[in-house]
């Protein structure tokens, strides 16, 4: 697997030649991924992986020669550790739980927009980055690497005119973050306007999950500084 500052390499499962063009160019979006190839069926899929050595699937299910939840087990047969991503039409609880026992690291129901794939690529590179980075000292150590393992289910208790996916951005920025940040570095770290991330960690704060402080200069205002309590 790469390196934690290195790129992150993709493979692109899709049967449809449009859709997986698509589904190229929104990965290229998110840095630090780069698509390293595609493949039409769960036979090239294979191929492709063994190949290319990508350290992410993005696995449609509905794949011309076999379904795609029976391509993880021979991967794994074939000793490849990538991770898989599902990206897919199909809604049934018992395909889901199926993904799941796969040990998939998000699942994806199509048709899709870049504004949904964008937050769960960020959520992969940051976890698989604690994975590749963390020394286990305590029990605090191994919560910490786990903490965002389950896709986070959305919540319901959103003020009217936010959306989960930015509520999601700013949330892994604060739990990330080295100490407290403002509202301008969150900003900075999730490409949202300092309006909208000033308004996302007020509401953090009210709801109890994030804590404010101030930090006086020698002139103006006080800074507020956000950290992620949980």
């Amino acid at each position: 697997m790469s390196e934690p500052a290195g790129p992150i390499d993709v493979l692109v499962v899709e049967d449809d030649f449009m859709v997986a063009r698509v589904h190229r160019a929104f990965v290229e979006r998110v840095p630090p991924f780069r698509v390293a190839g595609a493949a039409a069926t769960g036979g090239e899929a294979i191929a492709a992986v063994d190949r290319l050595r990508p350290d992410l699937v993005l696995l449609d299910l509905y794949l011309p020669d076999m379904f795609g939840l029976d391509v993880i087990p021979r991967l794994r047969t074939a000793g490849h550790d990538c991770d898989v991503m599902v990206i897919s039409a199909a809604r049934e609880a018992e395909t889901l739980r199926g993904a799941v026992r796969q040990g998939v690291v998000d699942y994806l129901l199509k048709p899709f927009e870049f504004e949904d794939l964008r937050p769960r690529l960020e959520r992969y590179a940051a976890r698989r980055r604690r994975l590749l980075t963390t020394v286990v000292r305590g029990q605090a150590d191994v919560d910490r690497v786990l903490a965002g393992a389950a896709v986070p289910a959305p919540s319901a208790t959103l003020p009217k005119g936010m959306s989960v996916e930015t509520a999601e951005l700013i949330e892994r920025a604060l739990r990330d973050a080295d100490g407290s940040i403002s509202a301008t570095e969150c900003a900075a770290l999730t490409g949202v306007s300092r309006v909208s991330a000033r308004r996302y960690l007020e509401h953090f704060t009210a709801v109890g999950s994030a804590e404010v402080s101030l930090r006086y200069g020698v002139a103006g205002r006080p800074e507020r500084r956000y950290s992620w309590r949980g």
